[in-house]
């Protein structure tokens, strides 16, 4: 399933925007019945466009798999109108201000490679931007993850409470 209606499509931005909703919430949000939310949200999970329990989207089952990270040397004083024209680029997924060799990092996906030169311009028009770098990427190997950071907090937590030390609240 790589094309989605308009239904899928609202469904889908329901999530995003509030990941916690209940699936009577969405129905009313939406104007359609509980029973044809529950069917829309299993299939889209069973074609994996809804994954990590149906409330992230992989970008990727639905055509968007050219997925590119850019490198942005900006004129300081204009970081803010940067930052601002970067949140008019659809295909920014993600923006970042760095420390080291430039100074804005983002993450982009287009369908294409046509899709991703058409954004490159958008971004290399927004007055401040000098110089950037675009690369790539061919694999996902580990994709973004916070699990980890929660089991070491947890074993972390463990350790301090066996040797009689506070923990944080």
């Amino acid at each position: 399933m790589s094309t989605l209606d308009a239904l899928d499509t609202k469904l889908l931005l329901a999530l995003i925007e509030d990941p916690r909703a209940q699936i009577a919430d969405l129905a009313e949000r939406l104007g359609v019945a509980r029973n044809t939310v529950q069917s829309r949200f299993r299939r889209l999970q069973r074609a994996e466009i809804l994954r990590g329990g149906g409330r992230e989207v992989d970008l990727e089952a639905l055509g968007y798999d050219v997925v590119a990270f850019m490198t942005l040397e900006v004129v300081h004083r204009e970081l803010d109108a940067v930052i601002a024209g970067l949140r008019r680029v659809p295909a920014i997924l993600e923006a970042h201000e760095i420390s080291g060799r430039g100074d804005i990092w983002c993450r982009l996906a287009a369908t294409d490679t046509h899709g991703l030169q058409s954004a490159l311009r958008s971004v290399l028009r927004i007055r401040g931007v000098i110089r950037s770098e675009t690369v790539l990427a061919l694999h996902t190997h580990i994709g973004y993850r916070a699990d980890q950071i929660l089991r070491r907090s947890l074993e972390t937590a463990g350790v301090a409470r066996q040797e009689g030390e506070p923990t944080a609240p």
